[in-house]
């Protein structure tokens, strides 16, 4: 799939995009989301902790005539996250739009295998980072009148069966956090949304040696029997991003092929005729 739809609803508009980069070929939830909104009129500050792996991001945005720039940072740093800010309003003049991106699968294993020391460094990266970005967002974006805040979950923190503790709880906090920001800034006018990827096919799942196999076990698993894309999860993006979503905040939104509505119906084979 790629992405041709272009319109101006996001004109004037200044957007953060935390992990917007990616260390392989390919396009992830990140690059595609910082793709979209500009594409859509944004003005876009792409986020990585290695300037390099946003260089495709920003190739593909000024291909099509987008406007962006690269800040380098590392968003579970304080420090950093309020100089993303500041370059990013520096540049622009404003900021309207934050989607906290970033996220890793952090360590394996349940609660009596998993590194503690791993453990709270990945909480930090999931969770802690969004609120960092936050703290240092929201007072840019009270002085336009509000804004429109994203972070990216997993459906991992919507249920359980997830072979490690860590990026199911990652998730899940991520999730209550959305809520609870959410009820904090609403009379502000920003609104806090949450989406929770499912099965999507990006570099970093390509990473971990997706076989064949897998990754069509992985499409069973979905009412609609495909497989996700990047593009999938920046579509949401624009809408949570955009005015049409102005009366949309503190949700949580499964883009994942209907994967937690339930399992797919068997087929049934019509009734016997009644003999009675």
């Amino acid at each position: 799939m790629t992405d041709i739809r272009k319109d101006d609803r996001l004109k004037g508009k200044v957007a953060i995009v935390t992990g917007a980069g990616s260390r392989a070929e390919g396009i992830g939830n990140g690059r595609a989301t910082a793709v979209i909104l500009a594409r859509h009129g944004a003005k876009v500050t792409l986020v990585d902790t290695v300037a390099q792996w946003a260089e495709e991001t920003r190739r593909l945005i000024e291909a099509d005539s987008g406007v962006c720039q690269i800040v380098e940072g590392d968003v579970s740093d304080p420090a950093a996250c309020h100089n993303i800010v500041a370059r990013t309003v520096e540049a622009w003049g404003r900021l309207d739009i934050l989607v906290n991106n970033v996220g890793l699968a952090g360590p394996r294993g349940n609660a009596i295998e998993v590194d503690v020391e791993a453990w709270d460094q990945a909480m930090r990266v999931n969770v802690t980072s969004m609120m960092l970005m936050a703290k240092a967002a929201i007072p840019e974006m009270l002085k336009n009148g509000g804004g429109s805040i994203i972070n990216l979950s997993s459906v991992a923190g919507l249920q359980g069966g997830h072979p490690s503790l860590l990026y199911p709880t990652s998730k899940g906090a991520i999730v209550a956090l959305t809520r609870a920001m959410a009820s904090h800034h609403g009379r502000d006018g920003i609104r806090v949304n949450c989406i929770a990827p499912g099965t999507v096919y990006t570099p970093m799942v390509a990473s971990r040696g997706m076989t064949p196999e897998l990754r069509k076990a992985r499409r069973e698993r979905t009412l609609l029997g495909t497989e996700g894309t990047g593009w999938d999860i920046g579509y949401g993006a624009l809408y949570l991003a955009s005015e049409e979503s102005r009366w949309v905040t503190g949700i949580t939104l499964p883009i994942d092929g209907g994967a937690t509505a339930g399992a797919r119906s068997s087929p049934v084979p019509p009734s016997e005729p009644d003999k009675g």
